[in-house]
């Protein structure tokens, strides 16, 4: 059974960094994209980065390009968002999602990952 826990969010100032860790267990890590996505109230998921299963190719969403990113440690079975330079518009909730399917990088719809339970984010200006 495959697990994702996220870790890190809190409370944080405008120009503040923080850092989010994620944890998979149940698969072989090292077969499976990772990726970061978050939520506001009202809005629907959106996606933020995704590194694929080697770590040798990240993707961004144009908001967060050259503020945050994305690294993950096979070893450890762990995935990390470096955050920097957040913005009030960054805060949300924030999941951790690993594909469905080994060594496939594209991006998917909510059906195609596994999802941890979310940590929030929060930047106050």
């Amino acid at each position: 059974q495959v697990h994702v826990v996220e870790s890190g969010g809190g409370s944080v100032q405008t120009g503040d960094s923080l850092r989010l860790s994620c944890v998979a267990s149940g698969r072989t890590f090292s077969s499976y994209t990772m990726a970061w996505f978050r939520q506001v109230p009202g809005k629907e998921r959106e996606f933020v980065a995704r590194i694929s299963w080697s770590g040798g190719t990240t993707v961004y969403a144009n908001s967060v390009k050259g503020r945050f990113t994305i690294s993950r440690d096979n070893a450890k079975s762990s995935m990390y968002l470096q955050m920097n330079s957040l913005k009030p518009e960054d805060t949300a909730v924030y999941y951790c999602a690993q594909d469905m399917r080994p060594h496939d990088l594209g991006l998917k719809g909510e059906w195609g990952y596994y999802w941890g339970q979310g940590t929030q984010v929060t930047v106050s200006s």
